[in-house]
Order: C-alpha cells, then structure tokens, then sequence
C-alpha cells in the first residue's frame, strides 16, 4: 500500500493534483456544497470521535494529547480498512477537512498515523 497522501481545507478549490478526496471530518462542512466540496468519499467514521473533538477544541496546548487520544481511536477503528482501500486504489489521496488551521487539525495527525503505520509517501502537505 503506498501512494500519496496530502491535506487540504475542503474550502481551497479543488484541483486535478488532490486525486481522489476523502473528506475525514464527522460533520459535513458549514456551507458547502457536495458539488463543491468534489469528494469521492466521506468517511465520517474515521474521524475523531465527537467526545475527543469537543475535548480538543483545535487547543493547541492539548496537540500531543489529542494526537495520543485520536491514534489509540485509530487502532481500533474499523474505518481504517476503508482507508486502507482507498489508498491502495488511488495513487493520490487528498485528506479533506474543514478546521480552519492547516497546521492544527485531524487530518494532518490521520496523514501522519498513516504514514508511520503503511508505509505511504504523503508529507505532501497542504496541496493548494
């Protein structure tokens, strides 16, 4: 399974280079359109859970803890096979989320658990 992982807000355009997106927040993006948000998938279930999200609140004091709380949520994930798929079928897979930091969200801590645990290129960043 390797591939390429990237990032991007689902407000950024989206763009040839992002290949096949997958949005990864629980809740679909404020105002934004299926159309324009352009997702092959939304795998709500693999982000974090709503009581581990609530408890964060994108403070970032709490990163490393979050990053702790969200990877032991990933071992157990069943989500995570679905992931696997996509990444396996698609050379490049756009993580889409909606937090407002691209430094401070899930889906750059799901791009780095993926990354340690399959083997996938992807510190591809911020696509934009």
């Amino acid at each position: 399974m390797s591939g390429v992982v990237r990032i991007k807000r689902v407000y950024d355009d989206p763009a040839p280079e992002d290949g096949y997106r997958v949005l990864v927040d629980r809740l679909w993006p404020r105002g934004v359109s299926r159309e324009r948000a352009a997702v092959g998938t939304w795998l709500k279930q693999i982000a974090p859970s709503a009581e581990l999200r609530t408890w964060w609140d994108h403070d970032p004091a709490r990163l490393d803890e979050f990053t702790a709380r969200y990877r032991a949520e990933l071992d157990a994930n069943p989500a995570l096979d679905e992931l696997h798929r996509l990444l396996h079928d698609h050379p490049v897979v756009t993580l889409v989320y909606s937090a407002r930091d691209p430094h401070l969200n899930q889906a750059q801590v799901l791009r780095d658990y993926l990354a340690a645990r399959s083997g996938t290129t992807g510190r591809g960043g911020e696509s934009r």
